[in-house]
């Protein structure tokens, strides 16, 4: 027996092996990868090279253009034979990566839909967000999908950032510890994450994939350790390089990136793909290479194993002709993707089980888990007594907006190529008409019709819509007044007037008549990303921040509204009061003026980690002391109010006499604790000696000297309780 295909070896020994015995072709190949739009067509059937390394599953685009759904079975097949057909092209039966999104969901067809990212993040919750992603796992690894494209884990402090949805927020321990989570949840499942964009993924305004301005201090201390925790603490096996460029150099062939940082500074041994023609723009778009052969080679040499989405057969051919590459160049990008295939057992199993695939995927135990996770992502911003709504009270219900009819899922990666839809899965409208079961009258109507048809309802809901998402970065952030569309094309790089708009209505003035024809209201926001609310906060008595929930989302937030759940989520991000404030974040370093404007003062409209709740709580009896490896702080929760409800405490930083300029405030922990009415708990958390820890002036990254306060707080702003901590050759002092 060939020692590649004895189980008892070693991944990294089974791949030598197997490395060793195959052609510079075959090696090749393994380096090569392939997308196609029209599986049922002749391009799947003509086209489709089996030999290839890796293949984006063509589960993704078997509803493309079909009006019906395949079930979970058919896909299985359909990736089976796909993966037979690889084995049996293959000298040696290496079967391919079937790969694929899976920003929330399984992105094969209608698995599972959970809620968005930045909607997870508000859950302050990392064992619920892992346990999200073991089951997005599962119903990956159920097709025969074996790799995912997430999570993205780049930090987002300009919510213009059309993506900014599909990201954790802005705090660096926020984002780090989702992104932590979600990639061993994936791992664990048999799944190798791929966490991205690796690095600094948008520029000024929030400008998608464009140079970032960022100073290689702002990348160490920000944008690059919810990378560093994804490979060191939660598994992945693989990264995507950004599109863009840092200092100079593109993402997909900088050797500081992709080798210098990652493998050297890191120890990742996993394996590097690009973004979708991220090295073929090296070339096009960056313009720095004069041939795709060249940029080809200049990202494997770099560190870059598999450019996507196509085969790289004759690009790396021809740069081993003309001397850009050699074959030992090749050699070490084929052995870490034939590595981490032995990894994740893919030559031991390859192929899904068909017959099991249909009593999985979307069961009721994983449609529960979409439902507590989207009651635990809703954030209550404002409320003056109106939430929550009597049930037994209202005879006549007002639902408005074009969010109302709309399955909460965003359209941002859900589902297949036509996006998420599944018959057991409500609107918010359909869910409150099933909720009242026809005893409550619910008048609808457009935005125009609101002076006139509010007035006659005992309450009024008003349910948002917002264009956002991938190539939909946005200048201003307000609610969407018009209707706009846009071409999403590649222009060389070059900016250019794709935007177009058609007009649409008006939320804002349709809320601020809704307020004003009927108090008794609330806002319920389905949004990506923080909106400018200040021409409307003031008139609303209620505003509720549901993000886009998920397929289950239409419940949680009828619960919500109705005192069935408590609101428990906090805010991930910072709520400008406008646009101008942008970018605008907590965790700034301390200038020699201020931060205001003529217009307003900096202070944000909610600030982070904010959120209120129908219960209340009370923190007292907070301690803290030192110990070997860091600190501890404890402290009584106690449920002082008449109902369940859940509090995220949390713990900042703020830190002087370092030598470097530290920000004024940094999360180092937090924790969420669930209380019945009148009951108490003793918390204690702890902060290791990385929550003391930063990079000096040289860039070395350690325990130093320095002051610390610790604050105890329930947001970034109002704080309870604080400590004073100092550092003095490695050791921690209390008072």
């Amino acid at each position: 027996m060939e020692k590649f295909k004895d189980k008892t070896l070693t991944p990294d020994e089974r791949a030598r092996d197997l490395l060793g015995r195959m052609t510079l072709s075959e090696k090749i190949l393994q380096l090569s990868t392939q997308i196609i739009f029209d599986v049922f067509g002749d391009e799947y059937a003509n086209k489709r090279d089996f030999r290839l390394g890796s293949f984006r599953n063509p589960g993704h685009f078997m509803h493309w253009k079909n009006k019906k759904t395949s079930a979970p079975s058919e896909v299985a097949h359909f990736i089976n034979e796909d993966v037979r057909k690889s084995v049996e092209a293959s000298r040696f039966g290496i079967p391919p990566i079937e790969n694929g999104e899976a920003l929330h969901g399984a992105q094969w067809g209608m698995a599972t839909c959970f809620p968005q990212p930045i909607a997870l993040a508000a859950t302050f919750d990392k064992e619920l967000v892992s346990g999200v992603a073991r089951i997005i796992g599962k119903e990956v690894a159920a097709a025969g999908v074996r790799q995912v494209f997430a999570p993205v884990v780049n930090v987002s402090r300009d919510c213009r950032w059309g993506r900014t949805m599909e990201t954790f927020g802005e705090d660096v321990l926020l984002c780090s510890d989702m992104g932590e989570a979600m990639c061993r949840g994936f791992q664990n499942s048999g799944v190798i994450a791929s966490p991205k964009h690796f690095v600094d993924n948008y520029a000024d305004g929030g400008r998608d994939s464009n140079e970032s301005h960022s100073s290689w201090r702002t990348l160490y201390e920000v944008y690059l350790p919810p990378f560093k925790r994804c490979f060191q603490r939660g598994g992945a096996m693989s990264v995507m390089a950004a599109y863009n460029a840092v200092d100079g150099v593109p993402c997909s062939c900088s050797r500081k990136l992709l080798t210098g940082i990652l493998r050297k500074e890191w120890g990742f041994d996993g394996f590097v793909v690009s973004d979708y023609n991220g090295v073929r723009d090296v070339c096009n778009a960056h313009q720095i290479a004069d041939s795709e052969a060249k940029a080809t080679a200049m990202c494997i040499k770099a560190g870059l194993d598999a450019p996507l989405p196509d085969s790289c057969e004759k690009n790396v051919l021809e740069a081993i002709e003309k001397g850009y590459l050699t074959e030992s160049d090749v050699d070490r990008a084929a052995e870490r993707i034939l590595k981490a295939k032995f990894a994740v057992g893919l030559f031991d199993d390859p192929y899904a089980d068909e017959d099991k695939i249909d009593g999985l995927i979307r069961c009721e135990a994983h449609k529960k888990a979409a439902l507590h996770a989207a009651r635990q992502c809703l954030v209550l911003l404002k409320n003056d007594g109106v939430l929550p709504l009597d049930k037994s009270a209202v005879k006549t219900l007002g639902v408005f907006g074009k969010g109302a009819d709309i399955v909460p899922v965003g359209d941002n990666y859900s589902g297949p190529y036509q996006g998420w839809r599944a018959d057991d899965a409500y609107t918010p409208l359909g869910y409150l008409k099933a909720f009242f079961g026809g005893d409550v009258r619910i008048i609808t109507g457009t935005d125009d019709q609101i002076p006139q048809l509010a007035p006659n309802c005992d309450v009024c809901l008003y349910f948002t819509k917002m264009l956002e998402g991938e190539g939909r970065d946005r200048c201003n952030i307000r609610l969407s007044g018009e209707k706009r569309t846009s071409d999403i094309k590649n222009a060389g790089g070059m900016i250019v007037d794709q935007a177009k708009a058609e007009s649409g209505a008006d939320q804002e003035s349709a809320i601020v008549a809704m307020a004003k024809a009927n108090r008794s209201c609330a806002v319920i926001l389905l949004n990506g990303a923080p909106i400018d609310m200040t021409g409307w906060i003031e008139d609303v008595p209620a505003v509720l921040e549901a993000w886009y929930p998920g397929e289950q989302g239409a419940q949680a937030i009828c619960e919500a509204l109705f005192g069935l759940i408590d609101p428990c989520g906090k805010t991930p991000m910072s709520f400008p009061k406008s646009v101008g404030q942008l970018p605008l974040y907590y965790s700034f370093k301390p200038s020699g003026r201020g931060y205001h404007y003529n217009e307003n003062d900096g202070k944000p409209l909610f600030e982070f980690g904010f959120g209120l709740s129908y219960t209340q709580f009370r923190i007292d009896n907070v301690s803290c002391f030192a110990h070997d490896d860091g600190l501890t702080v404890e402290y009584d929760i106690v449920n002082t109010g008449n109902r369940d409800g859940a509090e995220v405490v949390q713990i900042y930083m703020q830190s002087r006499n370092c030598g470097v300029v530290r920000p004024v405030s940094e999360l180092k922990a937090y924790r969420k604790t669930r209380l019945h009415p009148g009951e108490k708990k003793r918390v204690a958390i702890k902060l290791d000696s990385e929550a003391f820890s930063y990079y000096d002036e040289a860039l070395d990254y350690g325990m130093f000297d320095g002051d610390h306060t610790v604050m105890l707080g329930v947001s970034c702003s109002k704080i309870l309780q604080t400590f004073e901590v100092s550092v003095r050759d490695g050791r921690l002092y209390v008072g």
